[in-house]
C-alpha cells in the first residue's frame, strides 16, 4: 500500500507540473530530440602535435556537402532527398548452366509451369513432337531435315549437323535441386537422310554443337516469354503431374488407399496442386516424410492473403485461439511403392484417420487429379 500511496503521489506531482517548461518544453528534460541533427554543425578538424607520429584519418560518417556548416543562415532547412539506388544485377526466371561438357537451363518455376512453355518452342519451330510422357517430364520429337524448322532455328543448326542429315529431339523437364525451379535437358540424335534406323538417345550430348545451340535458342524464347507476361496453360500443367492410373482401394484392414500411377515427384506435386484446387488449408508440408499437414476447419490460404484493416479493426478476422480451437487437422501421407505412389490419410503418425474423413479427402485429391 505505501509503494502505491507513493507512486500515486508521484503520477500526481508530474500531471500537476505538466505546464511546466522544465519538464516538457523545448528545454526541458523531456524534449523532442528527433531534430537535433538538424542543427548540428562541422568543426575544424582536429589537431595533433607536430612531432607526434599519426597516419591519415578518414571520417567514419561525412557529412555530405550540400549539408549546411557553419557558415550556412540560421533557419529552416530542407533534408534533401537520398538519390535512388542504381540497379545494376540482371535478375532473370531462367539461366544457362554448365558443367564439363553438359549443359542445361534452370528456370526459377515449377516443372508443371515450364513443360508447356518448352514445349510450345519446339512446336513453333516446326519440331513434330513424336513422343510425350508427362509424368516423367519428358518429350522427344519425331525424325526431320533441318530444312523443315523455322528459319531461324534451321540457319543456327545448320553448321552443327550434316546438310542431308535428320534430327530428333529429346527434352527431360527435371525438378531443380532449389524448391520451386526446374532443370531443362536437350539432347539430339542424328542419322543419315533416308535412313529408317532407329538411332537411340544416349546419356550424354553426342552433338554438342546442336544441343547447345538449341538450348541458346530455347533460354531466349523462355526469357523473352517472361519479359511479355506470357501465360501458363494451366490444363497443359495439370497434364503434366497427372499421375497416368488413379484409383481410390482399400488396404489389408480397410483403410482408404490412393494409388496414383507417377515417380514421387510428380505425386508429390500432383498431390498438392489438388488441395489447393480443393479448397483445403496445408498448414505444413515435409517432403522428406511425405506429408502434408491440412486442416479441413479452413480454407485454402492463398499467397501473401492477410486480413483487412477493417476486418483487424472489427475483429471480424479469427483468432489464433479461435482457429486452433476448431482445428480438424490431418496428416495425408505419401509412400512410394514399386513405380506408384500410395496416398493415406492419418490423424497423426500413429493413428489412421477415421474412414469417412479419409474417403473425403482423398476423394477430393482424385476428382482434382484428372
Amino acid at each position: 500500500m505505501k509503494r502505491l500511496a507513493g507512486l500515486s503521489a508521484l503520477a500526481l506531482i508530474i500531471s500537476s507540473t505538466s505546464g511546466c517548461g522544465w519538464l516538457w518544453g523545448e528545454d526541458g528534460y523531456f524534449r523532442d530530440r528527433g531534430g537535433d541533427y538538424l542543427n548540428a554543425r562541422q568543426t575544424a578538424p582536429m589537431q595533433l602535435p607536430p612531432d607526434a607520429d599519426s597516419k591519415r584519418l578518414d571520417p567514419l560518417l561525412p557529412v555530405p556537402q550540400h549539408i549546411a556548416d557553419s557558415t550556412a543562415v540560421e533557419g529552416e532547412f530542407e533534408v534533401p532527398r537520398p538519390q535512388a539506388l542504381a540497379v545494376t544485377a540482371n535478375v532473370s526466371e531462367f539461366s544457362l548452366q554448365r558443367s564439363g561438357e553438359s549443359r542445361w537451363v534452370v528456370a526459377q518455376r515449377v516443372p508443371a509451369e515450364v513443360w508447356p512453355i518448352a514445349r510450345q518452342f519446339f512446336e513453333d519451330n516446326g519440331f513434330r513432337i513424336a513422343d510425350e510422357r508427362p509424368q516423367t517430364g519428358e518429350f522427344s520429337t519425331a525424325w526431320q531435315r533441318t530444312d523443315e524448322l523455322s528459319s531461324a532455328l534451321a540457319r543456327r543448326l545448320s553448321g552443327e549437323t550434316s546438310g542431308d542429315a535428320e534430327t530428333r529431339v529429346r527434352v527431360r523437364i527435371e525438378p531443380g535441386v532449389q524448391r520451386n525451379t526446374s532443370e531443362i535437358f536437350v539432347v539430339s540424335a542424328e542419322r543419315p537422310a533416308g535412313s529408317t534406323a532407329d538411332v537411340a538417345f544416349t546419356a550424354n550430348s553426342v552433338n554438342t554443337g546442336a544441343d547447345s545451340a538449341l538450348l541458346d535458342e530455347l533460354l531466349t524464347s523462355l526469357a523473352r516469354s517472361a519479359e511479355q507476361g506470357g501465360s501458363v496453360s494451366l490444363l497443359a500443367a495439370r497434364d503434366y503431374d497427372a499421375p497416368s492410373r488413379v484409383s481410390l482401394s482399400e488396404d489389408g484392414n480397410g483403410n482408404p488407399v490412393l494409388n496414383l500411377g507417377a515417380d514421387f515427384d510428380r505425386a508429390w506435386s500432383g498431390v498438392g496442386r489438388s488441395l489447393e484446387m480443393a479448397d483445403v488449408r496445408i498448414d505444413d508440408i515435409n517432403r522428406s516424410l511425405g506429408v502434408y499437414y491440412v486442416n479441413l476447419a479452413e480454407s485454402a490460404q492463398r499467397k501473401d492473403e492477410e486480413p483487412g484493416f477493417f476486418s483487424r479493426l472489427w475483429g471480424s478476422a479469427p483468432t489464433k485461439e479461435e482457429i486452433e480451437a476448431r482445428a480438424e487437422r490431418y496428416q495425408v501421407r505419401l509412400t512410394p511403392v514399386g513405380d506408384s505412389v500410395q496416398v493415406t490419410v492419418e490423424k497423426d503418425l500413429n493413428t489412421v484417420a477415421p474412414s469417412d474423413v479419409a474417403r473425403r479427402i482423398l476423394g477430393l485429391i482424385q476428382e482434382n487429379l484428372g
